[in-house]
């Protein structure tokens, strides 16, 4: 390979690695549905729930408790577009709205990217059991890498 070539090389590699999956239906993302709680050592409880994938959206919500007192809340949506692309619009309590790209979808991994955003800058959901879920944010805060993960178990829909 020619030097003068090298940089479109990898301009070209980067499209590809780093683009959004082209043609994603939202469908793919339906192992997300249910309802998802992890308990955590801080005292809180976190309850995820998705609809199942219908009209080219997602609908979720989740709900933070501790000491039996809701303090935070989120309304999202993962929405497929006419182009195939998806994207995770999230509408935390006291928070503007807030929309992450569907960057990779591996299996029953899910990245989404939003590197405007202040924190999180990416959320990645993983489903490592049909009753296991880890949800991750990332990102920096002043410069410095930053991430957290959230550990859920399946529970039943009440």
């Amino acid at each position: 390979m020619k030097l003068r070539s090298l940089p479109l090389f990898i301009a070209s590699f980067a499209l590809k690695v780093f683009s959004q999956p082209a043609n994603v239906p939202i469908e793919s993302l339906g192992w997300l549905a249910g309802c998802w709680e992890g308990n955590y050592s801080n005292g809180r409880t976190v309850s995820e729930n998705w609809m199942k994938p219908l009209g080219n959206i997602m609908m979720g919500m989740s709900r933070t408790v501790k000491n039996e007192k809701t303090v935070d809340f989120e309304n999202v949506r993962l929405e497929g577009s006419a182009n195939g692309s998806i994207h995770y619009i999230a509408h935390p309590s006291g928070q503007k709205e807030a929309s992450f790209a569907l960057v990779k979808l591996e299996g029953k991994r899910a990245v989404f990217k939003n590197l405007q955003h202040d924190f999180p800058q990416r959320i990645i959901y993983h489903l490592v059991t049909a009753d296991s879920l880890v949800a991750r944010i990332e990102g920096s805060i002043n410069g410095k890498e930053r991430s957290s993960d959230f550990p859920y178990r399946r529970v039943r829909c009440e």
